[in-house]
């Protein structure tokens, strides 16, 4: 599939959950315009200037009312409630895991007082930015998601598993287990148990190659919301289309053909 393809298919797969949201009077581009160059955003990975300069340059064709890249960026932070459209029904069993944001380089940590990112760990090492917590149903997509700073612990996302207590029952691992307060429908599953448990790491690895998540450059809490909403919404159109399942009825997951 060709660069203009992938983006003609897109932009269908959006007007299809869009076609009820009227477009304003004095906006250039329709609802489902504006979705479709966020979700190209989100994932082509890397900064704002970056990916306008792929806009105009690459796909002017097919997008030539693009506003500017400032302006761009608000209408992506100002239409963040859309992404809810794109989460992924519940299932019986669920997964819950985090996913660690770098923002800056921890040698830089301090140095203004701007600064949104906090110091935590993420895979053993130290990071400081954000992280996020998602909830996968059966099919490794996104059900529900929330983020918060890198420094707090996985506790601080379990109101997020206490929404589903009446239908879904969602693996964690052991960080998210609490002495008191846990979730009746949050599972702590042991290593080595639960294969099931392996699709977080599909996913991980998608958002880091594909998405290119692992290290984003926002300075703004509500733009580095706005992109992690965008993301999420975008691996779920992504991972439907390469959705398939195998013989042994195991998920498996593809999204790579579709990175940019």
């Amino acid at each position: 599939m060709t660069t203009p393809d992938f983006i003609i298919a897109l932009f269908y797969a959006v007007d299809q959950e869009m076609l009820d949201v009227p477009k304003h009077p004095d906006a250039k581009l329709s609802p489902s315009e504006v979705v479709t160059l966020a979700l190209l955003y989100a994932i082509k990975g890397g900064g704002t200037r970056a990916c306008y300069r792929w806009l105009t340059r690459d796909s002017w064709v097919l997008c030539p009312q693009v506003p500017e890249r400032t302006r761009l960026a608000r209408l992506c932070k100002t239409h963040t409630a859309w992404t809810a459209r794109f989460l992924a029904a519940p299932t019986v069993l669920g997964v819950a895991d985090t996913y660690g944001i770098e923002l800056i380089h921890p040698m830089r940590e301090g140095r203004s007082p701007a600064q949104i990112g906090k110091q935590g760990q993420s895979n053993h090492r130290w990071i400081v930015g954000g992280k996020f917590c998602f909830i996968l149903n059966q099919w490794g997509l996104i059900c529900a998601w929330d983020c918060a700073t890198a420094n707090v612990h996985d506790t601080h996302f379990q109101p997020l598993i206490a929404q589903f207590a009446d239908t879904m029952i969602v693996l964690t691992d052991t960080g998210f287990h609490a002495q008191t307060g846990d979730p009746i429908n949050r599972k702590v599953c042991p290593r080595g148990t639960w294969k099931t448990r392996m699709l977080v790491d599909t996913v991980w690895s998608m958002l880091t190659t594909v998405f290119h998540s692992k290290k984003v450059g926002h300075r703004v809490w509500a733009y580095f919301r706005a992109r992690v909403a965008w993301t999420m919404a975008a691996f779920n159109l992504l991972a439907r289309w390469g959705l398939a399942i195998d013989d042994e009825n195991m998920v498996r997951l593809s999204i790579a053909e579709f990175s940019l």
